[in-house]
């Protein structure tokens, strides 16, 4: 009798805890998909509208490459979490303009948190290039840290490591802003120590989270104070210096 009755109890604890895994999957799920942050359609547009940029939805992620087909270099870029990967093709248009091959990833569930996938997953969408960097916007730069040691370089858009890169000898870009309300400087700064010693480090005056994206105004964010015009050209200034300055194979 006590040995049914040991059994009923072992079912209800078990089927319980079945529920529990359920529910949790569940919700992780419906979470994920909920309060997604779309693309602009202006900026989105322009980048459409661009002759010079050839655009493929490919399984890897957005590809964007010169049309002319001249490029010698790439860019994987990880998306922050719950932002559309087309929020950032504007900002990353004139990087491709001067030749670089840029893929934007769709992390899974929309958080890079939960793509295991490994660097070499998304530089398949262009084999014909040798010199890689990878970079990301907020949780995508934390996971875009991760992917460093397949790569020659690092970019990050308002983020920040958690492993520490500091003796990889990896040239490092690291842009925040003044207003991010989120990678605020203070954790950007108290994460300074895990990158090299010569990472390039810039603050761009009047900047927030989403000013590194097209896709709105972010919660928790700060007030930006400078236009979505500027804070391209800023952005792409940057890019450009760096990329042109990085040795290729």
């Amino acid at each position: 009798m006590q040995k049914k009755r040991g059994r009923r109890v072992l079912k209800v604890v078990l089927w319980g805890l079945l529920a529990v895994v359920v529910l949790g999957v569940g919700g992780i799920l419906v979470w994920s998909q909920v309060g997604v942050m779309p693309a602009e359609p202006e900026p989105l547009a322009e980048v459409r509208a661009d002759a010079a940029i050839h655009i493929e939805d490919a399984p890897q992620g957005i590809v964007m490459t010169p049309a002319d087909g001249d490029s010698d270099r790439g860019l994987v870029f990880v998306p922050g979490a719950k932002v559309d990967p087309w929020a950032y093709a504007s900002i990353l248009q004139g990087l491709v303009d001067d030749g670089t091959t840029v893929v934007i990833t769709r992390p899974w569930l929309n958080l890079a948190f939960f793509d295991l996938r490994g660097l070499d997953q998304f530089t398949s969408a262009a084999p014909d290039i040798d010199d890689w960097a990878v970079g990301g916007h907020s949780l995508g730069g934390v996971r875009a840290c991760r992917l460093a040691a397949d790569a020659e370089a690092l970019v990050l858009f308002g983020s920040y490591c958690a492993d520490d890169l500091s003796t990889s000898g990896l040239a490092v870009l690291s842009i925040s802003g003044s207003e991010d309300g989120l990678s605020t400087p203070a954790k950007v700064n108290a994460a300074r120590h895990l990158l090299p010693a010569d990472a390039e480090m810039v603050e761009i005056d009047g900047a927030s989270h989403a000013s590194f994206g097209d896709y709105g105004p972010q919660a928790g964010d700060g007030t930006p104070a400078i236009s979505r015009t500027d804070m391209h050209a800023r952005v792409d200034e940057l890019l450009q210096g760096f990329f042109a300055e990085l040795p290729t194979r």
